[in-house]
């Protein structure tokens, strides 16, 4: 009996003593110095607020503020002043204030009674919004030839408006046919230009190029290859094997060449984006590579019709990147300099194989691999194929 009554003797004191804490409503000690913050941006806690007083003891430690989704969060921050503990609450909103962006030209042209969507002449979208609203402003007639002065008027789910001055040619016939250029580069005329110390040349390669004698690729003078390991066709459909993949990895290897994949994708959520990289992984089945497995997306062309964000495409490379790794393999991002400078934005730093068709890039991001032309030829190869330049 005695032992109960000192238990409980001791419950109550403890809770007796529990430190009380009072609530500052109207802080003296803590100013507020901004209470909002753009979506997706990285803040901190204590970005917010000031300390007024040098005696001020702060007890919350700072913390990350979550500005994945929008709206107004509280905070909670804990002091001490004069010996007592105190409550004070920071309430900060996450708000979408960045209007739209155009990252196509704004001078298109269409032939007499186009049928086609006119928001769909120019690429546009949102760093937030997936769907972004087009209105046009300002009279034409796309049975009459002529040029037209035209207001695109793209708003957001935030309701923050870009405006775009658009100038559309209609004419009565367009010339759609294009001769194939003539010019070839040639691997020897790289290598002799760009072979240096901290510098290997390569190729890559899908299906298109058949068959390979790797050896003569090797004897040519190149070290690497990265070759298509699987496309994603269509929308929505499932991925198939490079037709050629099994025997030019089987093939490269032999020869002696350093080896990386790539994959060609639709992909238009997280979720599938994973399910590729996942593809990619159980198709290799424990294979290793010399070079990363790289992120291939190039829909850009039908990007409004994809109805994500330029935050959504750009945490769908960094799954599909995360997914790798988690498998022992590295990841890379391979895409044009145009969407490289507009889209891209490789936050975590992750490798980046850079194309651009000329003889000297002007890119001034980061890349580990340049493709510099589609028009290259080698020894070994029966027609055209890309050209790399890897440094080290």
């Amino acid at each position: 009996m005695k032992k109960v009554v000192l238990i409980l003797f001791i419950c109550l004191l403890l809770t007796g003593c529990k430190e009380k804490i009072y609530v500052d409503e109207t802080s003296d000690f803590i100013e507020v110095s901004k209470s909002s913050v753009e979506v997706y941006d990285k803040a901190k806690l204590f970005d917010f607020i000031n300390i007024k007083r040098d005696d001020i003891e702060l007890l919350t430690k700072d913390t990350d503020i979550d500005t994945e989704k929008l709206g107004t969060q509280e905070y909670e921050i804990y002091y001490r002043y004069d010996k007592k503990k105190y409550l004070y609450k920071v309430y900060i909103k996450v708000e979408d204030t960045t209007e739209p962006r155009v990252i196509s030209g704004t001078n298109k042209t269409i032939q007499v009674n186009y049928t086609g969507d006119l928001c769909d002449l120019i690429m546009y979208g949102d760093n937030y919004s997936g769907v972004v609203t087009c209105n046009i402003e300002g009279e034409y007639d796309l049975s009459v030839p002529g040029t037209y002065k035209l207001i695109y008027k793209l708003t957001d789910s935030s309701n923050n408006l870009k405006e775009v001055n658009v100038t559309l040619n209609v004419k009565e016939k367009i010339n759609n046919t294009t001769k194939p250029s003539t010019t070839k580069t040639y691997f020897s005329d790289v290598y002799n230009e760009h072979k240096a110390s901290n510098t290997e040349l390569g190729i890559d390669i899908s299906k298109w190029q058949g068959n390979i004698d790797f050896n003569k690729v090797r004897e040519a003078g190149a070290t690497f290859v990265m070759m298509r390991i699987g496309v994603q066709s269509s929308r929505n459909g499932d991925i198939s094997i490079d037709s050629y993949y099994l025997q030019n990895i089987k093939n490269a290897k032999e020869a002696g060449l350093k080896v990386g994949v790539y994959l060609y994708t639709k992909a238009s959520s997280i979720e599938e984006v994973k399910e590729h990289a996942l593809w990619v992984v159980n198709t290799l089945n424990k294979e290793t590579l010399d070079l990363p497995i790289a992120f291939d997306w190039e829909n850009f062309t039908s990007w409004n019709s994809f109805r994500i964000s330029f935050h959504d495409i750009n945490t769908m490379v960094n799954t599909f990147i995360e997914t790798v790794q988690e498998h022992g393999y590295e990841g890379m991002l391979y895409s044009s300099k145009n969407y490289l400078v507009n889209i891209w934005e490789n936050k975590k730093d992750y490798p980046v194989w850079l194309a651009h068709y000329t003889k000297k890039t002007n890119y001034e991001g980061k890349y580990n691999i340049w493709q510099m032309c589609n028009n290259g030829r080698i020894d070994g190869i029966n027609g055209d194929v890309d050209i790399d330049i890897m440094y080290n």
